[in-house]
């Protein structure tokens, strides 16, 4: 999944998120998983032979909707030769109108999934069946980090675009002062007993949140000094933890602070990552930000004027921007406007425009197109051979980014008033 764009992997989240609020009127939806080495006229029969089970619906509309769905569906797939190294999926039927719900109009979402479909799936239901498509998008590497010394053992998962802390324990190991009265060599051989107990009780820890739990396929372990190696060499581990072991890293801090530190001090380890490619991206546009004449400029407008006189190098933008474009033009005379909007206001932004007057010839009858913004922007890159990246706000670096207003680029070359 890291070869594939990170805009194509928003646009299936953000389609996926549409998706799971449709609902049928009736068993009319049809979701299609086809596998990559499927030959497409097995897969064009097979559902010419779906279309002739579909006679016996009761239902006319019924019936109607899911044969009309089906010759959609197999009009698109004799265009195909062979299906992608991934597959296909399909979602197709009829769902109520956007402009008018009594109404209801046909839907086709055709999908490159980031991984291989493994299984052939036919469903027609009052639903799309999504669920195969979100373990698509589930990142496969995870990686497990145990921060760990004498007082406190951290565990961390390393996911894709995000790192979670997900538990913190305490020690209860005494201090390495000598408590009044007892000998310095009874005092050390508590102090080791304590220790011991408490590393088994970090490996029954990892084995619960690493392998019971998450499955990991790495691990890090971190932690200040030599007690990270002293734990990693015994055999407190389970064995198949033992064997994921990528690398120590040496901390300062230990606990939820020390899983921080590694994803800094460890980043050659997980440097494969999505977390460590944005983390790099985002370092390079504060590094511009910084510099007195520096190649970035941030925020809608300036990034917009970047991109328009192709002055875009690298496009950065927050998965969450929550900014869409309205497109309006004038039925009577051509004349073409647009504004910004989020995603809340869309629909009041929408009546504003059809009630406004053409500043050209003074009618009011607009044509109005919408879409995110990611795909407007998206397109303008394409023009002039930018790259557009999506930025994770689940990670320090992506909320940090958000801050700039969510959208930034890195310019080619710099040019007065693009601050503007």
């Amino acid at each position: 999944m890291e070869e594939y764009n990170s805009v194509n992997l928003y646009k299936i989240k953000r389609l996926l998120k549409e998706l799971g609020n449709v609902a049928g009127r009736g068993t009319e939806l049809i979701s299609l998983y086809v596998p990559p080495r499927r030959p497409v006229y097995d897969v064009i029969n097979q559902l010419r032979d779906e279309y002739g089970t579909a006679s016996n619906i009761k239902s006319d509309q019924t019936r109607t909707h899911v044969q009309d769905a089906l010759t959609h569906i197999m009009q698109r797939l004799r265009l195909f030769k062979q299906f992608s190294d991934t597959g296909i999926i399909i979602f197709c039927g009829y769902v109520p109108s956007e402009d008018n719900p009594v109404d209801e109009e046909m839907k086709y979402y055709e999908i490159v999934p980031p991984r291989p479909v493994l299984t052939y799936l036919y469903r027609c239901d009052d639903h799309f069946h999504i669920d195969i498509l979100k373990s698509l998008l589930r990142e496969e590497e995870l990686v497990g980090v145990i921060s760990v010394d004498t007082s406190e053992a951290g565990f961390g998962i390393i996911s894709g675009d995000r790192s979670e802390t997900v538990e913190v324990i305490t020690s209860g190991v005494g201090s390495k002062h000598r408590q009044g009265g007892q000998s310095a060599r009874r005092f050390e051989r508590i102090r080791e007993n304590e220790i011991n107990d408490f590393f088994h009780r970090v490996a029954d820890h990892a084995k619960s949140i690493f392998v019971d739990q998450y499955t990991i396929k790495s691990l890090i372990i971190s932690g200040p000094g030599m007690t990270k190696e002293d734990f990693y060499k015994t055999d407190y581990l389970d064995y198949r933890l033992k064997q994921a072991v990528i690398g120590l890293v040496d901390t300062g801090y230990a606990g939820e602070e020390g899983i921080r530190e590694t994803l800094e001090r460890g980043e050659s380890l997980i440097e494969n990552l999505r977390l460590v490619k944005e983390k790099r991206l985002i370092e390079r546009f504060m590094i511009e930000t910084t510099k007195r004449d520096g190649l970035a400029v941030y925020g809608l407008n300036p990034s917009l004027k970047a991109i328009k006189t192709g002055n875009a190098d690298l496009i950065l933008i927050s998965e969450d921007l929550d900014i869409y474009r309205i497109e309006a033009t004038c039925k009577s005379c051509g004349y073409q406007a647009e504004k910004y909007s989020s995603e809340s206001q869309l629909y009041q932004e929408k009546i504003q425009t059809n009630q406004s007057v053409c500043p050209n010839c003074g009618k009011s009858v607009w044509s109005i197109k919408v879409e995110d913004v990611v795909d407007y922007i998206s397109d303008l890159a394409g023009q002039i051979g930018a790259k557009v990246e999506i930025i994770s706000s689940k990670s320090e670096p992506g909320v940090m980014f958000k801050s700039f207003g969510g959208i930034g680029v890195i310019l080619r070359y710099r040019q007065n008033g693009i601050n503007s």
